[in-house]
């Protein structure tokens, strides 16, 4: 639609906000989730150049979305973890973000809490409809969050992997939170330890630091209990990763997104971490 309405070649609006009215848009999502229902943005992926392309605008955010978690009974173990995990990293960076703000932690915190309650769940049985009510509300939430307060490091280097490699975007941000979650805690410390007590991980006695690592820890142990594949379990040819991660870590650093880390990366930050990703 967007090819349709749009003047000039969809190049053009790269990085810009797009001015242009569209027909209103009507959203029934089908996984929990990219949270694309109530956000102003979208990926359009450019594969002569191998980039993915972040497009914005008023226009984008549809004028209706139905959340019936009905539509998600159907989607494999696979596909509810990698979007399950995609809905989880829009929430922790937006309320670790640079822009984070007090209504849009409303929302993150609440989804976490209810990502960590319900996505092992929906994974294990997804035929559990209250688990699957709880995390297409999550992902409403964490896409209201990250809509107001944005994304950071994570998204910021999973465009790269997906767009050269076409790993799937929930999948690409899941190898990848954990190091990039490690990276951004010295900057967002108490951040990280309030999302520790939001999810029960902090103990009393425990410095913020402590508290925020116990969070990440329990970013992980989650992610291995969904079964999270590795680079050279999906089938990425060592070679070609590593001579990617010049472009990859540019990519990144071009779309803006991990200068929203309170922690800033540099070049070789992100580089370090694209190497810490082949085990």
């Amino acid at each position: 639609m967007l090819y349709i309405w749009l003047e000039g070649e969809i190049n053009d609006y790269l990085g810009k906000i797009i001015p242009n009215p569209i027909p209103p848009l009507v959203a029934i999502p089908t996984t929990a989730g990219t949270g694309s229902e109530v956000t102003q943005f979208t990926i359009i992926s450019d594969t002569k150049r191998d980039i993915k392309m972040l497009l914005k605008g008023p226009c984008l955010i549809p004028k209706l979305a139905v959340i019936d978690p009905f539509f998600t009974l159907s989607a494999p173990p696979k596909v509810t973890s990698s979007t399950g995990l995609d809905a989880l990293t829009h929430a922790i960076e937006a309320y670790t973000s640079k822009k984070a703000q007090p209504l849009s932690d409303i929302f993150a915190i609440s989804a976490v809490k209810r990502i960590f309650k319900n996505l092992l769940k929906t994974y294990n049985n997804g035929k559990d409809t209250d688990a699957r009510r709880e995390m297409s509300i999550a992902a409403l939430e964490a896409g209201i969050a990250f809509n107001n307060s944005s994304v950071t490091i994570v998204h910021g280097m999973s465009r790269p992997i997906g767009a050269i490699f076409h790993i799937p975007h929930g999948l690409s941000n899941a190898m990848l939170l954990n190091n990039c979650l490690e990276f951004a805690l010295k900057g967002a410390v108490e951040r990280f330890c309030d999302l520790a007590k939001a999810i029960g991980t902090y103990k009393e006695g425990m410095t913020e630091l402590e508290g925020g690592q116990s969070f990440i820890n329990s970013v992980g142990k989650l992610c291995s209990d969904l079964n999270i594949q590795t680079l050279e379990e999906f089938g990425v040819d060592r070679n070609e990763y590593f001579g990617s991660l010049d472009k990859m870590a540019e990519d990144a650093l071009q779309s803006g997104s991990p200068q929203n880390t309170r922690r800033n990366p540099q070049k070789e930050d992100i580089v370090k971490i694209y190497r810490s990703l082949w085990k």
